[in-house]
């Protein structure tokens, strides 16, 4: 899956899924500091699911209307940087076919909650 990682997803998560041979771009390696707005545009032009811990990209897609190629937003507070990583792994290759390009997916422990555009 082609993914772009947001400045505060874990780096463990990022290094698990490229173990995993996932195609990551990471914002922390590539343009720390840059808004949301343009985090979702990256993701956009190189047509990648934007991953990220912060719930404000639902307010961008949802209610701002922006284009985006899908997001899986990780709800997993409480978990080792290790664990989240590899609760993360196993939600993307559990759910890869739901996972359409415009999908906004929850991930938790133990489940995870794939919306579908309207």
């Amino acid at each position: 899956m082609k993914l772009l990682a947001d400045e505060g997803v874990d780096r463990q998560m990022v290094e698990l899924l490229r173990e995993a041979g996932h195609d990551v771009r990471y914002i922390a390696e590539l343009e720390p500091g840059i808004s949301d707005e343009n985090v979702l545009e990256v993701a956009g032009d190189e047509q990648r699911k934007l991953l990220t811990a912060d719930k404000d990209f639902g307010e961008l897609v949802y209610r701002q209307k922006l284009l985006s190629n899908g997001v899986i937003l990780t709800r997993l507070s409480g978990l080792t940087p290790g664990s989240k990583a590899k609760v993360l792994l196993e939600a993307i290759e559990d759910h890869a076919e739901d996972l359409s390009s415009e999908t906004f997916a929850v991930v938790t422990p133990g489940a995870i909650r794939i919306r579908k555009p309207a």
